[in-house]
């Protein structure tokens, strides 16, 4: 797998954004593990650990090959397999929102693999990706205002900021390709 590019230097205001979309996520991960379910704590830790790495990988802070780089590519893999162990407990457990929002983000994680490991394919089908994209960021929002609508605060609340978070990501890949 080609290592990704880096990205130029996000300015003042967007790395105080990055930190505070961060932080949130990291106190959202808190609740969930204090809250006590098993999937959601999974999911919302693995998911924390996949954008640590991606930013450290995308960031310039870890140089291409050499342990480091394989050490994430490892936690990556755990990551990616504990996001995968809670979509299929809320699959199991018979909780149809949650699972939706994390087979949606699954896509949405594939898609973005590919904008970032493979741009020429991207540029290609440039209007098949927008809209696919678009698609999929529907849906979560629209997950947000179930949650919303039936007093899920806190799981409207982390799903809003993971969609600030990878608006960012979004943001990111846009301003690599064009450096």
């Amino acid at each position: 797998m080609p290592p990704l590019r880096a990205s130029p230097a996000p300015s003042t205001a967007a790395r105080w954004l990055k930190a505070a979309l961060f932080a949130a996520l990291a106190a959202n991960s808190a609740l969930y593990v204090w809250r006590g379910n098993l999937n959601d704590a999974l999911d919302a830790l693995a998911w924390l650990t996949l954008l640590v790495l991606f930013e450290l990988e995308t960031g310039r802070h870890i140089p291409p090959g050499g342990l480091a780089a394989t050490l994430v590519r490892g936690l990556r893999l755990a990551a990616a397999a504990g996001i995968l162990a809670a979509a299929v407990g809320f699959v199991r457990d018979g909780d149809a929102i949650a699972a939706a929002n994390a087979w949606l983000w699954l896509a949405v994680v594939a898609l973005l693999e590919l904008e970032v490991r493979r741009p020429p394919l991207v540029e290609r089908r440039h209007r098949v990706f927008t809209a696919v994209a678009a698609a999929l960021y529907a849906a979560l929002a629209l997950l947000v205002c179930v949650w919303a609508w039936r007093g899920d605060w806190l799981d409207a609340w982390d799903a809003l900021v993971w969609l600030a978070a990878f608006a960012m990501i979004e943001l990111d890949v846009l301003r690599t390709r064009r450096a």
